[in-house]
């Protein structure tokens, strides 16, 4: 019984692994020449379904691992396993096919306005409406924004104003600069949430830790983690192939390849931040939701730009007027949430209003 129900909890990780052994077999032959859109349509959805059983497996590992250890490190253990499989889906993509050099832009667009502005907004909403009114660290949240803030600034708008390089984009001394900093900056935000200020990330009526799956060895989630992570690095590469197809033959806007990539990695973690604001565990919500956006800026940046380096990839990072205009909106409204520690439906359905404003624009060009 033992044996069986293990396998049957590990059915989201063998349906990923089973179709990363199909594609690496068959793959080749069946991308190569798609003919027509409901072709490529059941691949999309293969792959979709593949790629989100391992991502949730990810996210299920990284859970354990939580239960484990406590707040915040359990946290940020599930936030840094979103961003790896996000740097590396992100890295697939970039590296395969033809040159992409929007895609780690809009990927990382797409990932701060579904979490500040979508994510945000659906688990503020739904919490507020089971429990009128929710509380948080205040302390905690202004730390996470006082880094978001200027990072998504100078990662995705200031390249826009440089004259090294033609373009939105940095030369190779700036993108050096600019991946220290993001990582120097990081580094110590990690002190600040593990050791020197843990309090900041917890609340004094949070739950404590439940001690699940403590008989299970600790060292089987970790394995299990980035056993998971295969999976959804190597069907990355095939979904980019079934992306560049139906985008060139439905004529469609190239920024909904970065939305797929960026929904896909969020699907998991935002489920989990959600469910957390409906059982009145706030806090949880935003190290989540916030530690997410945080950790997209301060290492895909890093990420992609050496990436690009290595790769001889022009990686365009600077967005475009109506989309800075989008993102200081959102950053705003952030700003204003979370400088009270309470919050109601009203925040809430601002930041969907946003979200869904830029879904238009999205859809619409």
């Amino acid at each position: 019984m033992n044996f069986w129900n293990l396998l049957y909890q590990a059915r989201g990780l063998l349906f990923g692994l089973a179709s990363a052994a199909v594609f690496l077999i068959f793959g080749n032959v069946w991308l190569h020449g798609i003919g027509s859109v409901p072709v490529a349509l059941i691949f999309f959805v293969w792959l979709v379904a593949a790629i989100l059983c391992s991502a949730f497996s990810v996210v299920r590992q990284a859970d354990i691992l939580a239960h484990r250890l406590g707040e915040p490190m359990g946290t940020l253990i599930l936030t840094l396993s979103i961003t790896a499989m996000e740097v590396s889906m992100v890295s697939a993509v970039m590296l395969s096919g033809p040159e992409k050099s929007t895609l780690a832009r809009d990927t990382m667009f797409a990932v701060v306005m579904i979490v500040l502005a979508g994510l945000t907004g659906s688990a503020l909403l739904l919490g507020a409406l089971r429990h009128r009114q929710q509380e948080f660290n205040l302390e905690g949240a202004g730390s996470y924004l006082s880094l978001i803030i200027p990072l998504s600034l100078l990662g995705l708008v200031l390249p826009n104003y440089t004259v090294s390089t033609a373009g939105p984009t940095f030369s190779a001394s700036q993108a050096f600069v600019i991946s220290a900093l993001c990582i120097g900056i990081y580094a110590i935000f990690l002190g600040i949430q593990t050791i020197r200020h843990r309090e900041f990330f917890t609340h004094r009526d949070a739950d404590v830790p439940r001690g699940e799956s403590a008989k299970t060895p600790l060292w089987i989630p970790v394995v299990l983690l980035f056993v998971s992570l295969v999976p959804v690095v190597f069907l990355s590469e095939q979904l980019a192939r079934v992306l560049d197809f139906g985008i060139h033959s439905m004529r469609l806007p190239p920024a909904l390849a970065g939305m797929v990539v960026a929904g896909l990695i969020l699907a998991p973690e935002g489920l989990t931040g959600i469910q957390a604001a409906l059982r009145n565990e706030l806090q949880r919500s935003v190290n989540l939701l916030l530690g997410s956006a945080l950790a997209t800026i301060a290492l895909t940046i890093p990420a992609i730009l050496i990436v690009g380096l290595i790769g001889k990839r022009e990686v365009i990072l600077g967005l475009q007027p109506r989309e800075i205009v989008l993102l200081a909106v959102t950053l705003t409204i952030s700003l204003m949430t979370f400088s009270r520690s309470k919050t109601n439906v009203l925040q809430g359905a601002v930041h969907l209003i946003v979200f869904l404003f830029w879904l238009l624009l999205l859809v619409e060009g």
